[in-house]
């Protein structure tokens, strides 16, 4: 399937304060999670952002609080978002079949959220280089899980590029600039 900014949205799920210092690879997740979100917000699209019981493990990361939509991230116990009511009436609400899933943890969350999405009747499809698990081997596994089950995997310049379609318009000079 090829990504359509007209049809996605954009789930960054869980980048939380005392979650994310314990991935394998946090920074490059920060660094690739506000990449995606820039990008969504410049190309007009929508933008949802979960926190696993935030009570206990805090608010989204600083990092990416400043593109966090107006109304903010939504809170969830379930693992996956797509278990919660009122993120799934979200999602809904943006009237696009494509969901675009970056964050934290591949195996779990990210996995969770992106099978029960599929099951849906979305278009799943996660960006690997902005995902993490705090194991490597638990992050290869959901990937392999996520092949097998037909979700699609890509890479954040794949997002970008997909989306912005083509060369020369104002937002491919810019976007492609922050990729540089």
């Amino acid at each position: 399937m090829v990504l359509e900014r007209n049809k996605s949205c954009l789930v960054i799920v869980d980048v939380q304060e005392r979650l994310t210092p314990v991935m394998s690879d946090p920074r490059r997740v920060l660094h690739n999670c506000a990449l995606l979100m820039r990008a969504a917000q410049r190309l007009g699209i929508p933008v949802l952002v979960t926190e696993q019981y935030p009570k206990g493990l805090g608010p989204t990361m600083v990092d990416l609080r400043p593109f966090i939509p107006e109304e903010g991230a939504l809170p969830k116990t379930h693992f996956s978002a797509a278990a919660d009511d009122a993120i799934m009436a979200k999602i809904d609400s943006f009237g696009r079949n494509q969901v675009v899933i970056a964050g934290i943890e591949t195996h779990v969350c990210v996995l969770q959220t992106a099978l029960d999405l599929k099951a849906k009747g979305y278009e799943s499809l996660v960006v690997a280089d902005a995902c993490a698990s705090r194991w490597i081997e638990s992050e290869q596994m959901g990937w392999s899980r996520m092949r097998q089950c037909g979700v699609e995997l890509l890479s954040v310049e794949m997002a970008f590029f997909e989306w912005i379609h083509q060369a020369g318009t104002p937002e491919f000079k810019e976007l492609s600039a922050l990729i540089k």
